[in-house]
């Protein structure tokens, strides 16, 4: 099966599957400008943390190229290439991306390149690393050798740079024939869950099945799930993690019946420089987004839409996070600067 690429660099420009129009139709999203590149970012063309650290890199070398060609001067290029480090606030690994490359500027374009190829290729590596440590720690933790696992939004290979990270955990222990059934939730407003996890599980052949966001706190209480697994956006250094919104209603549902709850991503999107998630500026999205599906009204005419992006779950709340460094326990530890060097806790 050909692996999913959400973000490509081909013919010397940046490529993105446009995700709003999965599963329906597979579609390049060509970003060779500064506005597209953020327009394609804040409409979620492209969308999951690690996709979005290469797409920060890839990004500032389009703000090169479009700079050459429109005779910017480098202060220019410099607001130009800010415009796509702040497009979604939440996100840490966009900003990261950016200024991963950005003090390679001044060697040249073809440098910012090479490191912005070199971003792309350490996160898919990092999630087949975190996948097997993931899939070990929940697999010794439960004792069982057939899992049910529940999870929300989409943290396949179409949000990252290949593979995958909670999806990835999951694919892992699929290939393992460790796993049972996956509920994915459908994650209102915008559907990631129904229209882009159910689409890898089924390319994949994964025992699958699509409910409603409201319906995951009575599947885990009813005892129909052995572990819950999502990604994250940003990771706070006490572990507080941001993520789309309703995980944390899953985080919650998974304490009150006493099974894991685990977070999944690479080390880049651990935040040492947020102490906790106090400090983690939610983006709130357009209110049409939950009044109209697809451009039809689905509420009153005069209904205010309240449409935040993302929430936080608390690290009292995670029994484990995992990078492709290590797995720690939130709950153990005031700090998980591990996640990012690796020394375990």
């Amino acid at each position: 099966m050909t692996e999913i690429k959400a973000v490509r660099w081909y013919n010397d420009t940046l490529v993105l599957l446009d995700q709003t129009l999965l599963p329906g139709q597979e579609v390049d999203f060509i970003a060779d400008s500064v506005d597209k590149v953020v327009d394609a970012v804040e409409r979620l063309v492209v969308r999951g943390a690690p996709a979005l650290g290469a797409v920060g890199g890839y990004g500032v070398v389009v703000a090169l190229d479009q700079g050459i060609r429109a005779g910017w001067t480098l202060e220019e290029t410099q607001v130009q290439i800010y415009r796509i480090r702040d497009a979604r606030p939440t996100a840490v690994n966009l900003a990261w991306g950016v200024d991963r490359v950005r003090p390679l500027v001044v060697e040249g374009r073809d440098a910012v390149l090479a490191e912005a190829h070199r971003i792309a290729l350490e996160d898919t590596a990092a999630n087949r690393q975190l996948s097997k440590l993931g899939a070990d720690w929940i697999l010794q933790q439960t004792g069982l050798s057939t899992l049910r696992v529940l999870t929300h939004c989409n943290t396949g290979a179409l949000a990252t740079t290949g593979w995958g990270t909670a999806l990835g955990v999951i694919r892992e222990l699929h290939s393992r024939g460790a796993l049972g059934l996956v509920y994915a939730d459908e994650t209102r407003p915008l559907l990631q869950g129904a229209r882009l996890t159910a689409w890898e599980l089924e390319r994949e052949g994964i025992n699958y099945c699509v409910q409603a966001d409201g319906a995951a706190a009575s599947t885990i209480l009813r005892g129909m799930v052995d572990f819950a697994i999502i990604g994250a956006d940003r990771i706070a250094r006490n572990g507080d993690s941001a993520n789309k919104i309703g995980s944390v209603g899953v985080a919650l549902a998974c304490h009150a019946a006493g099974i894991p709850f685990m977070v999944a991503a690479p080390s880049s999107t651990v935040d040492l420089n947020t102490l906790t998630g106090d400090d983690i500026q939610i983006e709130l999205r357009e209110g049409s987004e939950v009044t109209e599906i697809a451009g039809v009204k689905i509420a009153p005419a005069r209904a205010q839409g309240f449409n935040p992006a993302f929430d936080v779950t608390p690290a009292k709340y995670i029994s484990a996070i995992v990078t492709e460094k290590c797995v720690v326990e939130p709950q153990r530890t005031h700090d998980v600067s591990a996640l990012v060097n690796g020394e375990k806790t």
